[in-house]
């Protein structure tokens, strides 16, 4: 069963790298491109999503110390949901005018 955790924490990093890479330069992996309206959004999403996996298996692990099975169950499905809502908003939301350009049908 660790090798499980541990595939899922490895996951989990990969995760929460491709949110940093989307927070801090907009780049989305390419299946994704052409639904993401909102890079920061779906960053955002992809790093409490990946952090909500690397914590589950951290305390599998017993790396950190240990709370409550309710602590963790409940705390680690609601960090993995908002993660899920804001890459879902990030899909949805219309794009958002950007007023250091100029209207393109208005010259």
């Amino acid at each position: 069963m660790a090798w499980v955790v541990g595939t899922g924490a490895f996951l989990g990093l990969l995760v929460i790298a491709a949110g940093i890479v989307t927070l801090r330069t907009g780049w989305i992996v390419p299946t994704a491109r052409r639904h993401v309206a909102r890079p920061r959004l779906h960053g955002l999403g992809a790093l409490f999503t990946g952090s909500s996996v690397v914590l589950q298996s951290l305390f599998y692990f017993r790396v950190l110390p240990g709370v409550s099975w309710d602590v963790r169950f409940f705390g680690g499905n609601a960090i993995l949901l908002a993660g899920l809502l804001l890459i879902g908003l990030s899909q949805v939301l219309p794009l958002r005018g950007n007023p250091d350009h100029a209207d393109a049908s208005a010259t």
